[in-house]
């Protein structure tokens, strides 16, 4: 204990002595407009110490001997600027105001805005510690992005999986959605999905963020499920003075010729003295459009020939709506310490028509002929109130933050946060009316099986559709987030002359997510419900609307006719006494619900060393602690709860990494890292249900054993950066995963299979000997290889003559290669050259831009090739993503310094959404939604 006391003592005495003799230097870097800027590198010149500034602006250098001192600041696209400092042993605290411009042949090019965006984006990068791309909100304003998700598709190795036309759910290198993250301010976002921790990315508005950062390699203090990457984004800090901006544009969808309005408006500043900072954000966008869609399931005959069972012809007409508000403020309380606060709210409604032609149940027949079903269907939901005869999905995320820095005694930095997060999805009074002919004759068009068709030999007319069900449901998907964080930065001298920052902190995260769904069956009763006509339960006596369309997308052979109203779906009242007969319908819900609980709890140690004056290197291990209380339903024989199962389990991850950073010259970095990361199972993964369909022949069994999937990562890079703003980069990485989560499918589980899985009671098994049905079941493969390259050229031509100068190149290209072991089919047998599902090997981005003093003009395209998406039981069932590829266009020109108008057209090529089964001639879906315009103005009035 003395010698304890002892060492204590000592320690004091030599942080008061260093004290006496140093300073803290607090420095401010603005732009001659005095926007912040992030990423600049501030220097001692003459006690080789340096720091560089975070979002705000802001440097923290420990230490700095008292006196007169000289301050350098350098930042790629502005002029180097060395300022004089007298230090007293003290808190200091010294802004500096930089001019943008780079020397070009023997004269200064001041950045235009764009450019201005492209150095806050590529400062922050270059003096990261770890491998990183960051696009600036500047940036993300110049390309044609309503969301979050389209304007992050623009980065280095990132592509977006689609819905609705805009992109969702994010791809890093190649790795599916489930292994990557997304955050909010370092935080982790809920999902309002109900089966997945995927974050909706079209839910966010572009205007909302001021920086994305898409980390590749993770350090210790960051959260380890990330085996593909994190994307952080950052809302806005307030400015350093008053500043009022935004949008307000109008645009068409031309296949519904439906409206776009777009409203975003952004305004802060700091007051009382400068102590308080806020920022507001609002945006508002509405969206009419829609889509045409062919869907094809695909089978085989008994002598293996392809043929289609199930086939679909659909038109969606949809509204979406998406009202963002984040409020952001900060208070000096003094010069070491401040508070920080933010509120986001985003909330998105998408109200939806369905008109579905469905022709099932095609079987072949023995004298060559086909015979099926045929279905017409409407989708809605009930009138009045916010559902407006249609389908209501209202998805909200909102999350309240607040968080503190602290320096205390000059060295030691400490910040904390704890916040908030709630994600909810509702989906009320969603209503099903579809009418049916049976046993008809079918003929299949497969000529060309990228359009596959299925129309009755003869048409048939609505008399002889009758009624088969008409159903209401609802559900509701609710998750919150708790989230608290510690950490705590000591600069120590543990070699002369080197600089080393340790770093330790800790994470706990309490997570709780429910899914609460219902679903009622409606059958007729007596003759006076409105779905009774003069010819009985038939199609032709009740409202309908002809929904063939002349200009069909998908192909002009494709007629869909006429489907139930929906204005007159919405109006049925379902409440009517006698009228109906209501079953509640168990097997459509009751497995699908649940509850979980997790708690994560996190630690780690960091440590930033400086090696050389051109190596560092950043190293530690993060340990996290999951502990998971899931609760699911057990549905025997479709319609019978035979009770709820609960799973409880915990497991411990120790997280080592390694990141070097070797600074060959001003302008060459070159770095390497060696990570370990992990992906967690999804939440419905993960529920202990059981779900047994009598109808369908299918089992539905979720897998309580799954275990995380965890992954060791290796990368290389080098970065090469222009004075003129830009770089070149390229490097490898590769990737070893272990106990990926693939879907396990068979369709020969029989009476033996279920006795032996589930040892039910006597009378409890319900397949009939002798019949195959299908399994499905979450699985842990054994272990994936994936390898890959990245490389990217951005730069501005000012090396070219004249008129040539104002063109700018922004080019990436992704190749990711891999290889999973462990995947096996419905007959038990290992599949092998398979790759890891939703991994894309190709993607590609490219843009060719014109910029002067009052126009811009951009010319951008998006490339991913097709990847495996869903592992079937065999080959010929396996579901793929195809290739999409994305050509937009924007203009620009400023009216004034305070306005500017603009111009935007999206999705050129037209591209739609297409999955195929087995190989890519059969269509499995395929979904087209049209280019679209958008054009207005943008102010920036302070």
């Amino acid at each position: 204990m003395r010698k304890k006391l002892a060492i204590i003592a000592i320690l004091l005495v030599s942080i008061g002595y260093v004290h006496a003799q140093t300073a803290l230097l607090k420095v401010k870097v603005t732009d001659e407009n005095n926007l912040n800027l992030p990423g600049a590198v501030v220097k001692i010149t003459n006690a080789k110490i340096a720091a560089t500034t975070d979002v705000t602006g802001t440097a923290l250098l420990y230490k700095v001997p008292v006196g007169k001192q000289d301050v350098e600041v350098t930042y790629i696209g502005y002029t180097t600027i060395t300022q004089s400092v007298d230090l007293k042993a003290a808190t200091v605290e010294l802004n500096i105001s930089l001019k943008s411009g780079v020397s070009v042949l023997k004269g200064i090019v001041v950045l235009g805005d764009r450019l201005k965006g492209q150095a806050k984006a590529l400062n922050q990068q270059k003096n990261s510690g770890n491998l990183v791309n960051i696009i600036s909100a500047d940036q993300i304003g110049r390309f044609p992005d309503a969301n979050i998700g389209d304007a992050i598709k623009r980065i280095a190795g990132v592509t977006m999986q689609n819905d609705q036309g805009e992109a969702r759910d994010i791809i890093i290198r190649g790795m599916a959605p489930q292994l990557n993250s997304v955050t909010l301010n370092g935080d982790r976002i809920p999902s309002a999905e109900g089966d997945n921790r995927r974050v909706q990315m079209d839910l966010i508005p572009a205007d909302m963020v001021q920086t994305v950062e898409v980390s590749k390699t993770l350090t210790p203090d960051m959260d380890a499920d990330a085996i593909g990457g994190s994307v952080n984004l950052v809302t806005r800090t307030a400015p350093n003075k008053l500043r009022v901006n935004g949008m307000i544009s109008y645009g068409n969808n031309p296949i519904r010729d439906g409206v776009i309005g777009n409203l975003s408006l952004v305004a802060g500043g700091r007051m009382l003295k400068n102590v308080l900072g806020l920022v507001a954000t609002v945006a508002l966008n509405n969206n009419q459009y829609g889509s045409d869609n062919v869907e094809a399931v695909w089978a085989q005959t008994a002598a293996g020939v392809a043929y289609v069972s199930e086939h679909d012809v659909r038109r969606y007409d949809v509204r979406r709506m998406r009202r963002s508000f984040n409020l952001s403020g900060d208070i000096k309380i003094n010069k070491n310490n401040t508070i920080n606060f933010s509120t986001i709210y985003n909330w998105r409604d998408d109200w939806e028509n369905r008109y579905r032609l469905r022709i099932t149940g095609i079987t072949p027949q023995t004298d060559g002929t086909f015979r099926g079903e045929i279905r017409r269907q409407t989708k809605g939901g009930i009138g009045g109130s916010r559902v407006q005869n249609t389908r209501l999905e209202e998805q909200i995320v909102k999350k309240n933050s607040i968080n503190g820095t602290h320096v205390i005694e000059r060295t030691i930095k400490i910040d904390w946060s704890t916040s908030f997060a709630q994600a909810s999805e509702i989906r009320p009074n969603e209503r099903y009316l579809d009418y049916n002919a049976t046993n008809q004759l079918i003929s299949l068009d497969l000529a060309d099986p990228t359009r596959p068709n299925a129309i009755p030999t003869t048409r048939v007319n609505a008399n002889a559709f009758g009624f088969r069900r008409f159903t209401e449901q609802f559900g509701e998907t609710a998750e919150k987030d708790w989230n608290t964080k510690l950490n705590i930065k000591i600069p120590v001298e543990l070699f002369k002359d080197k600089k080393t920052v340790v770093k330790f902190g800790g994470r706990y995260n309490t997570k709780e997510k429910n899914r609460l769904n219902d679903f009622y069956r409606y059958a007729l009763n007596t003759q006076s419900t409105p779905l009774y006509n003069a010819t009985g339960q038939r199609m032709a006596g009740i409202p309908v609307t002809n929904q063939t369309i002349g200009n069909y997308q998908v192909g002009s052979k494709y007629v869909l006719d006429s489907f139930p109203n929906a204005n007159f779906v919405g109006s049925i009242n379902l409440n009517q006494p006698g009228q109906f007969t209501v079953t509640r319908r168990f097997e459509e819900f009751l497995a699908l619900n649940y509850n979980a609980k997790e708690k994560i709890t996190a630690g780690y140690v960091s440590i930033s060393q400086e090696i050389t004056k051109k190596l560092s290197v950043i190293f530690g291990a993060r340990i996290e602690k999951t502990e998971v209380d899931y609760t699911g339903n057990n549905v025997l024989n479709s319609t019978t709860l035979k009770g709820d199962t609960t799973l409880k389990n915990d497991y411990t991850n120790i997280l080592p990494s390694i990141n070097f950073k070797y600074d060959l010259n001003n302008s060459t970095v070159l770095r390497a890292a060696i990570t370990t990361a992990l992906a967690r199972p999804g939440y419905y993964e993960l529920v202990p249900y059981r779900n047994i369909n009598t109808a369908d022949k299918t089992i539905f069994v979720g897998n309580a054993s799954l275990n995380p999937t965890t992954s060791t990562n290796f990368d290389v890079m080098a970065e090469k950066y222009f004075k003129s703003v830009g770089i070149v980069s390229g490097g490898i990485f590769y990737k070893k995963l272990k106990s990926f989560i693939y879907t396990y499918t068979t369709n020969t589980y029989n009476s033996a299979n279920y006795q032996s899985e589930f040892k039910p009671a006597i009378g409890d098994n319900p397949i009939p000997v002798g019949e195959n049905w299908i399994y499905r079941q979450s699985r842990n493969g054994e272990s994936v290889d994936v390898y890959g390259l990245e490389v990217a050229y951005q730069r501005q031509l000012d090396f070219l003559p004249g008129f040539w100068k104002g063109f700018g190149v922004y080019a990436n290209y992704t190749y990711t290669k891999s290889s999973a072991d462990g995947i096996y089919n419905s007959a038990g047998v290992k599949r092998d050259g398979l790759a890891l599902p939703g991994t894309a090997p190709h993607m590609f981005n490219a843009s060719l831009s014109f910029e002067n003093k009052k126009f811009i003009a951009r010319l951008s395209g998006n490339f991913t090739a097709a990847y495996i998406d869903e592992v079937g039981s065999t080959s010929f069932e396996d579901r793929f993503y195809d290739k999409q590829f994305f050509l937009d266009f924007n203009t620009s020109y400023t009216l004034s310094p305070k306005f500017r108008i603009f111009l935007e057209v999206t999705n050129i090529t037209n591209q739609p959404l297409r999955y195929y089964t087995g190989i890519a001639e059969r269509t499995a879906q395929i979904e087209f939604y049209r280019s679209r315009w958008n054009g207005g103005v943008k102010f920036d009035i302070f």
